[in-house]
């Protein structure tokens, strides 16, 4: 016999609301860079978002989980690839979006803090090399594809070295290092990236 009563809706527990997804997400980024890696709890991101410990594990089931999803995000956005018409132009818009986002408050206490953990996490590691490397090393092959197609580089230039020799001072200063970057800077580095692209 069929029953008449209609069921309900899923509620309560059944149902993540994205506003409650997005206030962790954000508290994991308050977190990371108020306590690090090592110290961040479920419990600091839940006080930290005004939400239960119920609610963070519903949607990660650790906070390694939680780390690599959120990070693996931000890979996955990738970076929007600069069409100035010129390798110089391109080499600094490039380099320019790299500084803005090295420079945020947040992410310049949480990349030091992920690279460490990457020694000891491999599946951290995995992740950090597809959010510092993969989306910027696939928007510097289609510099030097555009740029081999204008002339401006010889055929079968290698966008590995480009980005080193572009991205890699960045790194050095921001993230290692951690000095600020001085006037012009980004200006020089992206004609020195080029000359030395261009030297047979």
């Amino acid at each position: 016999m069929t029953d008449p009563t209609p069921r309900r809706a899923p509620a309560g527990a059944a149902v993540l609301r994205e506003d409650v997804t997005e206030a962790i997400r954000a508290a994991v980024f308050e977190e990371l860079a108020a306590v690090g890696y090592a110290r961040m709890s479920i419990e600091g991101i839940a006080r930290r978002a005004g939400v239960g410990k119920t609610a963070v594990y519903r949607r990660w089931k650790s906070k390694l989980s939680l780390v690599l999803d959120l990070v693996g995000a931000f890979a996955a956005q990738g970076l929007p690839a600069p069409a100035s018409g010129s390798l110089y132009g391109d080499v600094r818009a490039l380099l320019e979006v790299a500084s803005h986002a090295l420079r945020h408050p947040v992410a310049s206490q949480v990349i030091p803090d992920l690279l460490v953990e990457a020694a000891r996490h491999p599946e951290i590691a995995e992740t950090v090399k597809a959010v510092l490397l993969d989306g910027q090393q696939g928007v510097m092959t289609q510099v030097v594809r555009e740029a081999v197609a204008r002339g401006e580089l010889p055929e079968g230039t290698d966008p590995g070295k480009a980005l080193d020799l572009a991205v890699g001072p960045l790194y050095w200063r921001l993230v290692v290092v951690r000095t600020p970057l001085p006037k012009g800077y980004v200006d020089e580095l992206a004609r020195a990236a080029v000359a030395a692209l261009k030297t047979p």
